[in-house]
């Protein structure tokens, strides 16, 4: 593949990055080494491997999911300035 400043400015915009002249020139040493490395991982033998969406061995750290009692409604709207029956009258934000 051939690395030139047209290839450098698109990859430029697709990424919506804005670089430097200095950025440029250093991508465009730099390109060629890094897309050589990608292509040694095409050569890695990952047939045995097992597929993975997370290489660490994390669990879900969410505690469970359970009804509990809620404060009283009461007690909440009691001092309350605007409210209903249900709930407590906020000053409209979004229009």
């Amino acid at each position: 593949m051939q690395i030139d400043e047209n290839l450098i400015t698109y990859m430029e915009e697709l990424s919506c990055l804005s670089l430097s002249p200095e950025e440029k020139s250093r991508l465009d040493d730099e390109l060629p080494e890094i897309l050589t490395l990608l292509a040694k991982l095409g050569e890695v033998n990952t047939e045995n491997a097992a597929e993975c969406s997370n290489p660490l061995d994390n669990v879900n750290v969410f505690r469970d999911d359970k009804d509990e009692p809620s404060f009283d409604r009461e007690l909440i709207l009691k001092n309350a300035p605007n409210k209903n029956d249900e709930a407590i009258i906020a000053p409209k934000t979004v229009d």
